[in-house]
């Protein structure tokens, strides 16, 4: 913040606080004509209602002057006028930071025993799935749902059906270095009725229901433009996290208008990387319960 600032915060503030002082003792300071203590002041309503004199308990306006204490008091101890830091130099960062280190002096050890374990053992092992839930209620339930069921274009993490791979390695790394999935978009190369006709042969591949005669020209059309993610027979590649269109599992979504929607304007899904954030231990011991979701 540039000195004018500070300086203009730092004006604004205290005259605030000298503008309530003086206002209060304008407010309690009699008038002239004023009625005594508890005597009428001559104001009447409806014939008989009269207004008494009664001013607020003096303890009621000695607050308000506790009040303009307490207000100085803490804008010396604490930051509040510019770019003054207050005698006890706390700032938001700082708290942070030492509350951040106490967590690590305090959890860290206890991440560090459950590292030591491989991830399919401590999958097993009650106590280490419960602290690993825990960290997958702070950092993934925003997208992939409180019991791991996900969302529309999120993965249900509780079946075994893995994009990148539902093995031990393969989820400490999606969780450690992310992923980023792309499907292309293919109605500038297909057409729409090229579009329409892969549908209905991707739709044919799970066994639902299609047209017959729109899958056959489909499939040509599939064998030319989409073999090199999900495989002649469509089952995929958790190299590239290209889906099984085989197995009516869809991420977002089944229906023939979503699945033309699909080809047409293609995805894009991205996993971030929480190595650097969580650091090893947390991802070791968050890959293991999620590892135990995919044995359920």
């Amino acid at each position: 913040m540039s000195d004018f600032w500070s300086g203009w915060i730092t004006v604004i503030s205290l005259a605030n606080i000298l503008a309530c002082y003086w206002l209060i003792k304008w407010a309690s300071k009699p008038s002239p004509n004023e009625a005594a203590q508890g005597d009428v002041t001559g104001h009447k309503w409806d014939g008989d209602l009269e207004e008494y004199n009664n001013p607020l308990p003096r303890w009621w306006l000695w607050l308000f002057y506790f009040t303009i204490v307490f207000s100085l008091v803490y804008l010396v101890l604490y930051p509040g006028l510019g770019n003054y830091k207050g005698t006890l130099n706390w700032s938001q960062t700082g708290q942070y930071d030492e509350e951040i280190q106490h967590a690590k002096k305090t959890y860290d050890p206890i991440f560090a025993e459950f590292a030591k374990q491989d991830i399919a053992t401590l999958a097993k092992d009650e106590n280490a799935t419960k602290v690993g839930q825990r960290l997958f209620l702070n950092y993934c339930a925003t997208c992939h749902a409180s019991d791991a069921g996900g969302a529309r274009g999120f993965p249900n993490l509780a079946d075994n059906d893995w994009l990148w791979g539902g093995e031990a390695a393969e989820i400490k790394t999606t969780i450690s270095d992310g992923r980023i999935g792309s499907m292309p978009p293919w109605e500038a190369a297909l057409g729409n009725d090229g579009v329409k006709n892969v549908t209905q042969y991707v739709i044919s591949l799970s066994g639902r229901d299609h047209n017959a005669e729109a899958a056959k020209a489909g499939k040509a059309q599939f064998d030319m433009m989409c073999v090199a993610c999900h495989g002649a027979d469509g089952k995929g590649n958790k190299a590239m996290g290209a889906p099984n269109l085989t197995d009516n599992v869809w991420l977002y979504g089944g229906s023939a208008g979503v699945i033309t929607q699909t080809i047409a304007k293609g995805r894009t899904g991205v996993m971030p990387a929480h190595g650097d954030f969580l650091g090893a231990d947390k991802v070791h011991l968050l890959s293991a319960y999620i590892y135990s979701l995919r044995n359920q």
